[in-house]
């Protein structure tokens, strides 16, 4: 039964990280509660398996009707899978309890600047050369990075708002780039969970199969319904962030 209900836990998680990221927020918090016994280590390595596969589909459907940057895409993957990597190797020595306080601000400021820039990612808007375009892609790429390997949820999220503030994709745009990516960072951090044994192959398996489900069907809404449902959908999972962070950090005090 607690397979079961993880695997419907996947499929929810899958059709809203394929659509905005934060995926994490659903199906990180069912392991936790289904499998008490697991360590934190266990619950990512688990949730980072059951999950690439389906962030891969999503990224492969994005790419067969978007237009995607490959050299951006190719500098910004180099820096996220050396990050994440290290976060993730980090992450097993410290506690990411010292990193909520400081994500949740973020998240803060994400959500209030997203809602009062009502254009934001609505169209394309470079303002900055391509060189630059390209340092400032290698930043989010490493900055994002470190954050999956460390603590995870809304690493998508983070993706999407750093391509659409900072470089001026549109959201559909920027989903398309930050799937691809994020199943670099998944993998690279996915060597080190699965060397240390931290997978749980009999659930993370089935899950793995109703997230791609989830995943599949979430991408093609997102590429159906265009920006403005991405924008909303975004605001949504920030929102959801900043609850999740919120009661964490209010754990700690």
């Amino acid at each position: 039964m607690e397979i079961i209900v993880a695997s419907l836990a996947a499929l929810l998680a899958g059709f809203v990280d394929s659509i905005v990221g934060g995926g994490g927020l659903v199906q990180v918090p069912a392991l936790f509660i289904l499998f008490p016994h697991f360590s934190v280590s266990q619950v990512i390595g688990t949730n980072r398996f059951a999950s690439f596969v389906g962030t891969g589909v999503a990224g492969f459907q994005y790419a067969r009707k978007v237009e995607v940057p490959w050299r951006v895409v190719l500098i910004t993957a180099a820096g996220t899978a050396i990050m994440s990597y290290l976060g993730a190797t980090i992450a097993s020595h410290l506690k990411a309890e010292l990193l909520k306080p400081i994500i949740l601000v973020l998240m803060t400021a994400i959500a209030v600047y997203s809602y009062v820039n009502k254009n934001l990612g609505q169209h394309e808007s470079l303002p900055v050369s391509i060189v630059r375009l390209q340092w400032y892609a290698l930043l989010i790429g490493m900055a994002t990075g470190f954050y999956n390997g460390f603590v995870g949820p809304g690493t998508g999220s983070l993706l999407i708002f750093g391509f659409v503030s900072l470089i001026g994709y549109p959201f559909l745009r920027a989903s398309a780039i930050a799937k691809i990516i994020n199943v670099v960072a998944d993998i690279a951090s996915l060597i080190f969970f699965i060397w240390q044994g931290y997978v749980a192959f009999e659930i993370a398996l089935p899950m793995m199969a109703c997230n791609v489900l989830g995943s599949y069907l979430g991408s093609r809404l997102a590429i159906l319904k265009g920006n403005s449902f991405i924008r909303i959908f975004f605001l949504i999972v920030v929102f959801g962030l900043i609850l999740r962070f919120g009661y964490d950090v209010a754990q700690l005090y």
